[in-house]
This record gives structure tokens, C-alpha cells and sequence, in this order.
């Protein structure tokens, strides 16, 4: 990723002879805030970036020059989104067309990403898959991160693969969620429309940092960090959550939907 506008400010911060602790404390951020801006990996808000000019003395350069969401490439995008994923405390994800990737098997992860087009090798799926499955280490912290998962009814119709991939993994999520490692929901067939419709969302809270959100459509993924649209994320969440299936009522539906495809208990 190109990342001119981090090394800017690495280079200003630098410059006025301050570690990046220092500059957090002087703009009112926090240091791991300040470190992910550097390595490009977040773009500051309006207000953060008016900070940091205040900070350093810089105008309102690092204001006026913010990069655009275009401006970033959707695969740079997703490559900070694989660091920051690690570094959640809470994960909220909605799947409309496939499971969550730190949800899925190896076979279903396989299977999904066999099905790419334009087609890409055995040797470039594979090496997808493992970085898929590395995403889902993070499950193996019974504590954090605290995972919720709202899944639309129509990614356990729609069979992805084949049908003991599918019954295989519906079970995984099952088994998730019964142990208490996360929390999965199903928005089912009968809510005609809901908020969640457009793309699948994940949403991302941190310790020292502000939230922020991931949406991804085709050829199209962004990181989002404007307070006003990330508010406005979760508030779509929430609503197509009070749609869902209570706890109870989503695991019968996911067991039945994995007996469908030939499971047996």
C-alpha cells in the first residue's frame, strides 16, 4: 500500500523530535492510533487529523491532504483489515452470501475459494485458505475476542460446496456457539427486507483505539473510520439483529439445515 500520507507524519512527528506516545498524548489519541496511521493501516478522522496539525504545528496540512476511500486499493484495504482483526476485543460479523471468514472450515474455506473467478491456481488457493484459517486462530482464545454472527438464512440454503462441506460446517458454528466461544443468530427467510441487504459488514471494537467497520461487495471492500459512518453500520446491525432468530430457535435452524445435507448427530 502505498502509504505516503503515513510517512509524512512519521517524518513530521520525527522532525519536532517526538515519540509517537508524545504526539498521542499532545492530539489527544492514543499511541497504537497513531502507530496504525504511520504504517497506513488507518486513515484519521477530520477531527484527528485537525489534532495532529495542532500538534505539530503543520496548518491544516495533514487536514486538507486526507486520503480518499478510492484512493486505497481493495487488496490493500483487506491487508490492514487482517492486522486490525487480530487486535479486536469484540467482532460482530454478518454473512449474506457466505459464512464469516474466521467462521469457516478448511473444506468450506476451500470450496469458496476454488470457486473464484477469474480462476486462480491450487497453489494460490491454498495459500488463501491458510491465511483464512490463521484469521480463525484468533477463536482459539476462549475469551477474546468476544464474536458475535449474524447470518442470513440464504448462505445455509445456497450450498457453497458440497453437501457434507456444508453440513460440516453449519455444525462448526453450532459447536461454536454452544461451548459459549461465540454467539450466532440467523436472519431467516421470513423478514422480506432488512438494513444488511447491500453487502456483508464486519464491525470491530479495540481497547485504545475508535471502532471501525469492513464492508465488502464485489471487487469492492473498505475500511470505514468516520465515526458517522461506522455509528450508522452498527445501527443497520442492530436492527437486522432484532430481526433474527433468538439463540435457541438459530441452533435448531442450523442443526435442521445440516440434517438437510445429510448430517446426523
Amino acid at each position: 500500500m502505498s502509504n505516503t500520507y503515513g510517512d509524512w507524519l512519521r517524518q513530521q512527528r520525527e522532525t519536532a523530535g517526538l515519540t509517537q506516545q508524545q504526539l498521542a498524548d499532545r492530539a489527544i489519541m492514543t499511541r497504537s492510533h497513531i502507530a496504525h496511521i504511520e504504517a497506513g493501516r488507518r486513515v484519521p478522522s477530520k477531527e484527528d487529523a485537525r489534532r495532529l496539525d495542532r500538534a505539530l504545528n503543520t496548518g491544516n496540512v495533514l487536514s486538507s491532504f486526507l486520503p480518499q476511500d478510492d484512493d486505497v486499493a481493495t487488496a490493500d484495504y483487506f491487508e490492514a483489515m487482517l492486522v486490525l482483526e487480530q487486535q479486536a476485543v469484540i467482532i460482530r460479523e454478518f454473512g449474506l452470501t457466505y459464512f464469516p471468514g474466521i467462521l469457516q472450515t478448511r473444506g468450506y474455506a476451500s470450496a469458496v475459494l476454488g470457486s473464484a473467478f477469474p480462476p486462480v491456481s491450487e497453489e494460490e488457493r491454498d495459500r488463501r485458505v491458510v491465511t483464512r484459517l490463521e484469521r480463525a486462530r484468533i477463536l482459539e482464545d476462549p475469551v477474546t475476542p468476544v464474536v458475535w454472527a449474524l447470518l442470513d438464512e440464504t448462505m445455509l440454503r445456497r450450498p457453497a460446496a458440497g453437501a457434507d462441506v456444508m453440513a460440516e460446517q453449519i455444525m462448526h458454528v453450532v459447536h461454536l456457539t454452544e461451548t459459549g466461544r461465540i454467539r450466532a443468530h440467523v436472519l431467516p427467510f421470513g423478514v422480506d427486507t432488512h438494513p444488511m441487504m447491500e453487502s456483508m459488514l464486519t464491525l470491530l471494537w479495540f481497547e485504545d483505539q475508535p471502532p471501525l467497520a469492513y464492508t465488502e461487495g464485489m471487487r469492492l471492500g473498505k475500511v470505514h473510520d468516520s465515526p458517522s459512518v461506522v455509528h450508522e453500520l452498527q445501527s443497520r446491525y442492530d436492527l437486522a439483529l432484532s430481526d433474527a432468530l433468538p439463540l435457541k430457535e438459530s441452533l435448531a435452524l442450523l442443526r435442521a439445515t445440516a440434517k438437510d445435507y445429510g448430517h446426523h448427530d
